[in-house]
């Protein structure tokens, strides 16, 4: 499977990784050595023909920090020079491998220990970025229950679900496959795939996509697409895609890297034919190479690197952090980034006569039975107003509609309106505007004994910080602010009128968020993407 081979070539990576930081730290703590030792040991010291500083235990310690940090990058260049290929490397390689033929051993380690700290930077870097599309692609299961003609299940490997099967999801479990219910209905939270920030309640015929977590009812999932063709791998593919993408600096090193490297090496052996003097040819090698370049930039960068990171930031590819300077349109998800990502109750209407803490205490009391992220915010936020919940009997729960149950022998239901009216309840307070469903709020009715004594509103709170983030963006010249989510639009329009976003788009999947940032580009903006979760991450990538 996809997730095996990356979590293979992830572990690959930070085993060589952590081996290159072992032999870099051995390495400089040799050449550190050999330094000293032309201190602490004068008597030692002495001076060749061509009036070079040698010293035997300096000499020996810098020999070996030599051989530790320069073997990596000799093998490095000669095994690109194998496959036909030059780069940048090769200079620095001959440049190491021409000072320990002249002895000049501190020097190659000097050389080579800068060297292998860029490189070090720069895998730092790419780790990280490869480790969180793992991370996307661990939420697709690895198993699956699939269903036989006879109605009996067995469990099979993901990968081998085919369109056309059924599977048996339960509650807890993530969706295997992107398909269409056939039986049962529950609540799916599919925010990582639409940023929805309220669980979506499904019944037959619904769409569920893989990736998703499964709340509440167990459901059978006729397969229309597995693998690679769900929306989830599609995701994952986009990201692979813009991963592979080039940027216009290193196409341009890889167009000249090929004759700047021969040619600075035929220049170097002129050098020596017409001198014969070694120490010039391996100066030019040294200076010809582009460390001001390979070696001043990342030292900028993990600077960036290291601020961003205290802030909670991952940078994915330092070389962005020079384009932010001409951005002209910034591109922001909803869930999680302009909001917290947790539902919060946010109003309550009781009916006439019904006091506030009474209609929150009785709906607090049943929903305390129930795991759905509803049912958690309601009873939180009980808690935190230090009401003293019933409980409740004979529990029941239908999911993607509500709760029912008893409280003090009244039967007490909390849920939607249309199933709280296909249960015989009195809901003739709708007929009042004020009580009918606000826009963008997630509403609960509760009934008591059979009649509506109020409504509770929960919402996906705007995080305070954004708004003057979003404000000092537009201080600073960005005039396009839009917001992207997968979520309603009436819960979009209201996010974006609270943000005070020049633009939004609502009801979209991961795929369209990228066709989107293209459009952008292609209009002429300068467009950085700010978001945090999967459905962003093709944008993002």
């Amino acid at each position: 499977m996809a997730h095996d081979h990356l979590k293979h070539s992830v572990q690959s990576e930070a085993g060589r990784a952590s081996l290159l930081v072992t032999l870099t730290l051995g390495g400089g703590m040799l050449v550190l050595c050999a330094f000293l030792c032309l201190w602490l040991f004068p008597d030692y010291t002495s001076y060749d023909d061509q009036g070079r500083l040698h010293n035997f235990y300096a000499d020996t310690l810098g020999l070996l920090g030599a051989i530790l940090l320069g073997a990596p990058l000799v093998f490095h260049a000669a095994k690109h020079l194998l496959r036909g290929e030059m780069h940048m490397d090769e200079l620095v390689a001959v440049a190491i491998v021409a000072a320990l033929a002249t002895k000049q051993y501190l020097e190659a380690g000097v050389i080579a220990f800068f060297m292998i700290l860029s490189n070090l930077i720069e895998t730092r870097t790419a780790l990280g970025a490869r480790a969180s599309i793992e991370s996307l692609i661990r939420l697709t299961p690895t198993k699956a229950h699939r269903l036989r003609d006879d109605g009996s299940e067995e469990e099979v490997e993901a990968a081998q679900l085919r369109p056309g099967q059924t599977i048996r999801i339960r509650p807890g479990d993530n969706v295997p496959a992107d398909g269409v219910i056939v039986s049962g209905q529950t609540t799916i939270n599919q925010a990582n795939i639409t940023g929805e920030s309220l669980p979506v309640d499904k019944k037959i015929g619904d769409e569920v996509f893989s990736g998703t977590n499964n709340l509440t009812g167990a459901i059978d999932v006729q397969v229309t697409k597995a693998g690679a063709e769900t929306t989830l791998g599609r995701v994952q593919n986009l990201i692979m895609e813009a991963e592979r993408t080039r940027i216009p600096l290193m196409r341009l090193i890889d167009r000249y890297a090929g004759w700047y490297t021969p040619t600075i090496v035929m220049l170097a052996a002129i050098v020596v034919f017409f001198t014969e003097d070694l120490n010039r040819a391996i100066s030019m090698l040294v200076v010809a190479c582009p460390c001001a370049l390979v070696l001043a930039t990342p030292t900028a960068m993990v600077a960036a690197l290291s601020c961003a990171a205290r802030l909670g930031i991952l940078i994915k590819n330092v070389i962005n952090l020079e384009h932010a300077r001409n951005l002209t349109a910034i591109v922001f998800d909803k869930t999680g980034t302009l909001t917290t990502g947790e539902l919060s109750v946010t109003r309550m209407k009781p009916a006439p006569g019904v006091d506030g803490a009474e209609l929150l205490r009785v709906a607090a009391s049943l929903e305390q039975m129930s795991k759905h992220p509803v049912a958690r915010a309601v009873v939180d936020v009980a808690s935190r107003a230090r009401l003293s919940l019933m409980r409740p009997e004979n529990f029941r729960e239908v999911a993607g509609m509500g709760v029912a149950g008893s409280l003090n022998g009244d039967e007490v239901m909390v849920g939607r309106s249309s199933w709280l009216m296909d249960r015989g309840a009195d809901m003739s307070l709708l007929s009042n505007p004020e009580y009918q469903e606000a826009e963008g709020l997630s509403t609960l009715y509760v009934t008591c004994g059979g009649r509506c004594i109020g409504w509770v509103g929960l919402e996906d709170r705007t995080r305070p910080e954004a708004r003057a983030a979003i404000d000092e963006l537009r201080a600073q010249g960005i005039r396009q602010l839009t917001m992207v989510t997968g979520d309603r639009w009436s819960v979009a329009r209201r996010v974006a009128a609270e943000m005070g976003c020049s633009d939004v788009q609502a009801e979209v999947l991961p795929a369209q968020k990228l066709e989107m940032v293209d459009r952008l580009k292609r209009s002429g903006h300068h467009v950085a993407v700010i978001g945090d979760g999967v459905n962003d991450a093709p944008a993002l990538a």
